[in-house]
């Protein structure tokens, strides 16, 4: 089974960027997330375009970009020139969300699709065989720092049996509280991209408790 740590840029020292986007690119994590806010979807504002710009410059490993946006389909072409290797919505915030799958699809980047923790994984049946990347919200979206919430076992568990079901390629990503006590149950349980940001970037040695997550 595929596993995979994308460290989260947000929780990252941004007077030191360059040298923590160095230390990424050295370790054994294999992507870059990146949240966009809006303060509109959820109560946070966080970076854009401008950090995109450095981090494309000087990342060795492909950008995942979540965006917690309002009318996600009006950016994804800025996105793909931005550099965004995946572009991930909330199902959340798209009301046509198969066309903006296939929008992110034909803009070269691969679709994921993020879903809160009050929402079930069943409302993406119809449109699980087009999804590159399910990101589950393992805490509220829009800050860092939170508690994760047990229910993700859960959903963790049924949207892998219902991957296995279909034969997909789906990889299954969990967002929020992934810690060094957690992280071998969410890969046990059918997870393959876990996104760390406190739990690497507060460490004293991040690349140690990277590899330590990939155990």
């Amino acid at each position: 089974m595929k596993k995979i740590i994308a460290p989260s840029i947000l929780s990252a020292d941004f007077g030191n960027l360059q040298r923590d986007i160095e230390m990424i690119n050295k370790s054994e994590a294999e992507w870059f997330h990146v949240d966009v806010m809006d303060g509109v979807f959820v109560p946070n504002i966080s970076f854009g375009f401008p950090v995109m710009k450095p981090l494309k410059q000087h990342a060795t490993k492909p950008l995942d970009v979540h965006l917690m946006i309002v009318q996600p389909e009006r950016y994804v072409e800025e996105f793909a020139k931005a550099g965004a290797d995946v572009l991930t919505v909330h199902f959340e915030a798209s009301t046509h969300l198969h066309r903006t799958i296939q929008q992110i699809k034909q803009n070269g980047m691969k679709a994921g699709v993020a879903i809160n923790p009050h929402t079930s994984i069943y409302g993406l049946m119809d449109v699980l065989s087009d999804i590159d990347v399910v990101c589950i919200m393992s805490v509220n979206p829009g800050f860092g720092g939170q508690k994760f919430i047990q229910q993700t076992f859960k959903k963790v568990e049924q949207l892998a049996a219902e991957i296995q079901k279909d034969k997909l390629d789906t990889l299954i990503e969990i967002d929020g509280g992934v810690t060094l006590d957690n992280c071998n149950a969410l890969f046990d349980a059918g997870a393959n991209v876990l996104v760390a940001g406190n739990t690497v970037f507060s460490s004293p040695n991040p690349n140690d408790t990277i590899s330590q997550l990939l155990k």
